[in-house]
């Protein structure tokens, strides 16, 4: 069974619970982003989704583009093979690039992501 480990951190991610099941995939949704990190040490994932948000001016504007560069960069340890997913606010769209040109991402969905979205990222090649 392959695995899916998420870190979303708006209130009403998108539940695709049932899409997972359905592709025989075993999700697990994480809070932190220090808990992921643990788990990821343990299992590596094989999908990776995360929710992109811009460093506007705060600690992420330095070495950091976004909440996501140091977990990319811990999924590239722990994880190489893992396709990261990354779901994205219409408004942060003209940031993205940014962490596009330091990492390698397999998608980038815009809200509102769609299940039929999601299921062609999570079964497009590599």
């Amino acid at each position: 069974m392959k695995t899916l480990y998420s870190l979303i951190e708006s209130p009403f991610p998108p539940d695709f619970s049932a899409l997972y099941r359905e592709l025989g995939i075993e999700a697990q949704r994480f809070d932190t982003a220090r808990n992921l990190h643990r788990a990821l040490q343990k299992q590596p994932p094989d999908f990776f989704v995360g929710e992109f948000v811009y460093g506007w001016g705060n600690n992420y504007a330095g070495a950091n583009v976004s909440n996501l560069d140091v977990t990319i960069r811990t999924l590239q340890r722990f994880a190489p093979q893992a396709k990261v997913i990354v779901l994205i606010q219409t408004r942060e769209e003209p940031h993205i690039g940014k962490l596009l040109e330091l990492f390698p991402v397999h998608a980038v969905l815009t809200y509102p992501v769609t299940e039929q979205a999601m299921r062609a990222a999570l079964q497009a090649p590599a």
